[in-house]
């Protein structure tokens, strides 16, 4: 079971300065996305670390994923949030039903985790998980 949510660990992480989203501080980390089989087991309460149980197979994806782009940080009022840009895959021929973003810089340490509501398959051999746009209410990443 895929359960979507901000991993449990990122949020500690965060106040232990794990985890660097631009380099305005220090160097930026590099963040991926692996995507997973519905029989994959990701829960945020559990997942603490990128894992290949689960992971899907097939043409155009590596295991480990792609590198993500994230856009700049950035805050509203008490709300600081983070995206990322679409993430894609080309000359894709598989089926996905979730998706961990992770540290891949600090230990592939887990971050988030998507469920995409069922089976996904590629349009046309093109594979697009979709970021909403970086804002306060809309963001991936989002802090109170």
């Amino acid at each position: 079971m895929i359960i979507q949510g901000q991993c449990g660990s990122f949020r500690a992480e965060l106040l232990n300065g794990y985890h660097a989203f631009s380099s305005a501080y220090r160097a930026a980390d590099t963040f991926k996305m692996a995507l997973y089989a519905s029989t994959a087991s990701l829960d945020p309460a559990a997942t603490t670390l990128y894992t290949s149980v689960g992971e899907i197979t097939g043409a155009g994806y590596s295991a480990g994923g792609i590198v993500l782009t994230p856009t700049a940080p950035a805050n509203s009022g008490v709300t600081a949030y983070e995206s990322f840009a679409d993430a894609v895959w080309l000359g894709a021929s598989f089926t996905a039903n979730g998706a961990l973003i992770y540290n891949s810089t600090q230990g592939n340490r887990a971050v988030f985790i998507l469920a995409f509501g069922g089976n996904k398959t590629p349009v046309n051999n093109t594979f697009t998980v979709q970021f909403p746009v970086n804002g306060a209410t809309t963001s991936v990443l989002r802090f109170y």
